[in-house]
């Protein structure tokens, strides 16, 4: 009988939270990656567990206090969120739903 080995990727993809570009970069993702638009790929705003409503916007409560969320850091709990999760690119795609909502037709 053979063995299965499951297909483990050595690269991450990374969702830029200030152009919503996705990246492939090696893991770990390290503190020089950058997206095209000059943004830091390894940051609190691209992290699964960046949560606006959590205690120092983190879910994991063992991370430690992170200021720059916007810039790279040494934070030993950061993991790629699937989708963005922060910046301005959030941020846009939200005013511009509030003035669709709330436009004078």
């Amino acid at each position: 009988m053979g063995t299965w080995r499951a297909a483990v990727s050595d690269r991450a993809l990374v969702i830029c939270h200030r152009c919503g570009t996705s990246t492939e970069v090696p893991k770990p993702v390290s503190r020089g990656a950058l997206c095209g638009c000059g943004a830091d790929l390894r940051c609190c705003f691209n992290c699964r567990f960046h949560d606006r409503a959590a205690y120092n916007e983190c879910g994991e409560p063992s991370a430690e206090r992170v200021v720059e969320k916007d810039r790279s850091n040494f934070c030993d709990y950061f993991a790629p969120a699937s989708r963005a999760t922060s910046g301005a690119s959030a941020d846009a795609s939200s005013m511009s739903e509030l003035e669709r909502l709330f436009s004078k037709k």
